[in-house]
């Protein structure tokens, strides 16, 4: 079972996303944003996967009046992030960080020996991979971010087909939209079909 968050901010342009669609892959994120205050130095690093909605959680606490959030803090400069750091901690303001889950499941490799220390004692959370439920929800929502016309049904197709990733929801979606443009005419079954041949064909090139 799924829900979904309205998220409270302005968020123009096509192609992105209104609202976050929750379901068991970041669950226990949400309701950890929610008790910001319990967090060990109240800090937290949510990791998660590529396009795995990292950057609209951290907008939603941010935006929420929770906290604050640093996005993409792996990449950010060391000492800025450790000076950013030191800032909440001194205002008692909760700290969410966010970055990308690396390929061995470890936090990031920090040079910084006090940023590194402070980091290893946050809170960890984690974006998990969707189910075929969440991720019926995912297609959905990238369709209706693309005013792109796909019904209950095909979602419900897609889904069931597809390779369970937020990464491939957000593809998918994509390549449906290109192959519906080029040929001037609504997604039908040939044109789901092909576009899962062509993600399919992607992900084994990768």
């Amino acid at each position: 079972m799924t829900a979904q968050i309205a998220l409270p901010l302005d968020m123009p342009g096509r192609d992105t996303p209104s609202r976050i669609v929750v379901g068991p892959a970041n669950l226990t994120v949400i309701e950890a944003c929610q008790q910001a205050d319990n967090w060990p130095f109240r800090t937290a690093i949510l990791f998660g996967p590529a396009r795995s909605g990292k950057s609209l959680l951290a907008r939603w606490f941010a935006e929420s009046g929770v906290g604050e959030a640093v996005d993409d803090a792996d990449r950010m400069d060391e000492t800025a992030l450790f000076h950013r750091w030191n800032r909440a901690q001194e205002a008692g303001t909760p700290l969410l960080l966010t970055a990308t889950t690396p390929p061995d499941g470890r936090a990031w490799e920090v040079s910084l020996p006090d940023l590194g220390t402070r980091l290893r004692a946050a809170l960890r959370l984690d974006i998990g991979e969707p189910d075929d439920i969440m991720l019926e929800e995912l297609i959905a929502l990238h369709a209706e971010a693309r005013a792109l016309p796909l019904s209950p049904e095909g979602c419900h197709y897609l889904a069931s087909r597809a390779e369970r990733s937020h990464l491939n929801a957000e593809t998918l979606v994509a390549i449906i939209d290109r192959l519906s443009l080029e040929r001037k005419a609504a997604p039908g079954m040939s044109i789901w079909r092909e576009a899962l041949e062509e993600v399919s064909g992607s992900a084994g090139a990768a």
